[in-house]
């Protein structure tokens, strides 16, 4: 049995919003300690990637004019199917050299969570229909 392209980029994006809170539970966890920086995960251009990549999209771009040979050229964009980790220094650092903002935090763990409970729900409504329609193709 062959496994639904949407319900492989729904696992996907269920895994990225697993680290994510792994990452910020680690951010809060680390709260007091000093020098620590705040980390977090980008992979909504991963995951954009990774849709193309299985819908067959073609990425549509408007190239760079360039009027002289001399130019610089623009930078190839990453199409990478993987998420980048990265520090999240917007904060000001406090006196022990931490960036970890506890309301910025909790506030992207519960935004992060609810977009995690989304994905559960959306999977578990497309099985329940699936499961509906073999109910019913062997009530026949």
């Amino acid at each position: 049995m062959q496994i639904s392209p949407v319900k492989e980029l729904m696992a996907k994006a269920l895994d990225y919003r697993a680290t994510r809170q792994d990452l910020i539970s680690s951010n809060i966890a680390n709260v007091d300690t000093p020098f620590y920086r705040s980390r977090d995960i980008s992979f909504e251009k991963s995951l954009a990637a990774q849709k193309a990549k299985i819908f067959n999209e073609r990425e549509l771009k408007l190239k760079m004019a360039t009027t002289d040979e001399k130019h610089l050229q623009g930078m190839a964009e990453s199409s990478s199917t993987k998420a980048e980790i990265f520090f999240r220094d917007g904060h000001m650092a406090r006196n022990d050299g931490n960036t970890v903002d506890l309301d910025v935090e909790t506030t992207e763990m519960a935004k992060n969570m609810t977009m995690y409970n989304a994905l559960i729900a959306a999977m578990k409504k497309n099985g329940a229909i699936f499961r509906a329609v073999l109910d019913a193709s062997a009530k026949v």
